[in-house]
């Protein structure tokens, strides 16, 4: 279907939510349900190349690439290198291991 522009940006903002407002789920060819083979046939349609497979990057180089920010440098001096000590999980630190152990009450 050809819409103009104007008609075309009409219905695209149908769909954006006012500030403070959250999507609660994807439909149409992003529903989780077949989004893989949808978005595929959408690429075709579109006449799309396929992505390109790209390496994962760690936080702190996707920082770097795109603000030039070091979030390994030093907050307070700028210098310094700050350094990974210990990484823990979901499991190890929250506030269930903060609460006390349960009282002996015999």
């Amino acid at each position: 279907m050809a819409l103009q522009v104007d008609e075309f940006i009409r219905r695209f903002l149908l769909h954006v939510l006012p500030s403070g407002f959250m999507r609660i789920r994807h439909f149409g060819f992003l529903a989780n349900r077949s989004r893989k083979q949808k978005r595929d046939r959408c690429r075709v349609l579109l006449n799309l190349a396929p992505p390109s497979p790209s390496a994962k990057k760690s936080a702190r180089q996707l920082m770097l690439e795109v603000t030039g920010f070091d979030l390994a440098r030093c907050p307070a001096c700028r210098v310094g290198t700050l350094v990974t000590l210990a990484h823990f999980t979901p499991f190890e630190v929250g506030p269930s291991s903060w609460r006390a152990p349960p009282l002996d009450s015999s």
